[in-house]
């Protein structure tokens, strides 16, 4: 399932020869490993003899085990039985890096916490992801929906008394990034003092940053923050239209400039001329009466006629995509934003998709795939024989 190698002109990734084991399951954690692996990080994601259950969710999950897990290597042991207790003992011994999203009860019943294993190798980096950082939360157990009502998130993108979470597994995802910035930073950390740390990552905390600017609003003009749907936007035009055909367009126009530029390319003298409608606060003070006469002009127009209006003159404009949509998309197409993997597991195991690389460029190429999403337990023999283990002790753990 590995992927071809890159160019041998590319220099080494940033992270090649660092090591990381990691006991993850769903978004957060296992997106931590993502992101140290596509940077070149040697990733070793160790599940039950059962697997992560991960692979098997379906519906909005079945996304997430093909998503989070390339470029990583899998090791399945019982970690309840001495033998996989002492074999992933071992690893950890030859480790950098240790990755974990599970309660901390699990961790400790395990002898796998911090101050267990500090002991066994005192220059180990310890990333925990949790819910909460330490505090009167931390025993709550939190989800990205949870956090995203209690954090504000929820309340900002819904329409007033109907706080809607964000379309996406954002504090998750985000909270697993802040988890690899923070063994990074430990990384350069113990370049100067030879020793590890533990790094913690929170789901709540990662919100709060997320709505740190409303927050802020609130700090510097003594006015609440209103949702979303409902804020008075600083941008006179600057919302979704319904045009030809009932296709809907993200149509933005947010400076005087553009104002000017808009008018001359769809004939508006008339807007242009109005006094009324002289500067971008003019217009947001004219709303009320100026969008429903621009949605009355634009909607007899097709959306590819706008589009093509739009991108001639350089305003800003979107159109409505679907997620699927994206896996054809021209723009990711040609940049290599899109990488092949074979698919490890369920009813697509063995076929062939596309996935979403990192949203970042060094030396001029995009962090790729170098390995598909593993098959359970696919580099177990390979890893324990390293270990020292012969071939029937590595068929004894793992079964």
């Amino acid at each position: 399932m590995d992927q071809p190698q890159p160019s041998a002109t590319r220099q080494p990734l940033p992270y090649t020869g660092i090591r990381v084991v990691e006991f993850t399951h769903m978004v957060m954690g296992p997106t931590c490993g993502m992101v140290l692996a596509d940077l070149g990080a040697e990733v070793i994601k160790v599940e039950p003899l059962a697997g992560d259950s991960t692979r098997r969710l379906i519906g909005a999950g079945a996304g997430f085990f093909p998503l989070f897990n390339r470029n990583k290597k899998s090791l399945a042991l019982d970690l309840g039985s001495p033998g996989g207790q002492e074999a992933v003992l071992r690893l950890i011994a030859t480790a950098d890096i240790v990755s974990e999203n599970f309660k901390p009860a699990t961790m400790q019943n395990l002898g796998l916490d911090y101050d267990s294993l500090k002991q066994l190798n005192p220059r180990l980096i310890y990333v925990s992801h949790k819910g909460f950082l330490p505090g009167p939360y931390e025993h709550r157990t939190a989800l990205d929906e949870v956090v995203q009502m209690m954090g504000g998130l929820a309340y900002m993108t819904g329409r007033p008394g109907d706080p809607l979470r964000a379309g996406s597994s954002v504090n998750d995802i985000m909270g697993g990034l802040f988890g690899a910035i923070g063994a990074m930073a430990a990384l350069a950390q113990r370049e100067k003092t030879g020793l590890g740390q533990q790094v913690q990552s929170a789901l709540f905390e990662n919100n709060v940053f997320l709505v740190a600017q409303h927050m802020m609003q609130f700090a510097v003009t003594g006015q609440p923050a209103a949702p979303m749907p409902s804020r008075i936007s600083p941008w006179a035009v600057y919302d979704v239209f319904t045009v030809g055909g009932g296709e809907q367009i993200f149509l933005a126009v947010v400076s005087d400039t553009q104002w000017a530029l808009f008018c001359d390319a769809f004939g508006f003298a008339d807007l242009k001329a109005d006094a009324r409608l002289a500067s971008n606060n003019d217009r947001v003070r004219a709303r009320e009466w100026m969008m429903p006469l621009l949605r009355e002009r634009l909607g007899a127009r097709g959306a590819a006629q706008i589009r093509a209006i739009f991108e001639q003159h350089g305003l800003p404009f979107a159109p409505i995509t679907r997620p699927e949509d994206l896996l054809q998309d021209a723009h990711l197409l040609a940049t290599g934003g899109l990488a092949p993997i074979t698919l490890p597991d369920g009813p697509g195991a063995g076929r062939e998709t596309k996935t979403v690389l990192l949203p970042l460029i060094l030396d001029g190429e995009r962090p790729g795939v170098r390995r598909s999403p593993p098959r359970l337990g696919e580099h177990s023999a390979e890893l324990l024989a390293e270990l020292g283990y012969s071939a029937s002790e590595i068929e004894a753990l793992c079964q």
